[in-house]
């Protein structure tokens, strides 16, 4: 039972920012519509923009969506889903100085062919396109 109640409990706290942002959404879309809306009417000279609205539908769209994309990359994070570059950088346990030994041997060759400019060997090694 412990189990089921703390399983509703984790939905509820992802439906509820998602209905915030989706709140936030239509008063944007209300203030974006009633602004065209009133551009419309001939009654009106000077139709006004509900900027206050539309700022607070922003707000609770940004939070709510936030909130969401929050919680999504810190369980990818935690399963070890995210790409390298959003993962946190490690210093080298070998240091700097170990680096070019981890490579192969044909590696190595190739890389040192490289760097003395030998583009034929590169191009019959098959590396460039």
């Amino acid at each position: 039972m412990k189990i089921i109640i703390s399983r509703l409990i984790a939905v509820l706290l992802l439906v509820i920012p998602g209905i915030a942002a989706a709140y936030g959404f239509l008063l944007m879309k209300d203030a974006i519509f009633d602004y065209f809306a009133d551009m419309g009417n001939v009654d009106l000279p000077n139709p006004d923009f509900a900027w206050a609205t539309f700022v607070i539908g922003f707000i609770v769209f940004l939070i709510g969506v936030g909130f969401i994309g929050g919680w999504i990359f810190y369980r990818d994070r935690k399963h070890n889903y995210l790409s390298s570059r959003f993962r946190p950088k490690r210093p080298d346990p070998l240091g700097p100085a170990a680096a070019p030994n981890r490579l192969s041997p044909s590696q190595r060759k190739l890389s040192d062919a490289m760097k003395a400019g030998e583009l034929s060997f590169v191009i019959r090694q098959g590396c460039l396109p």
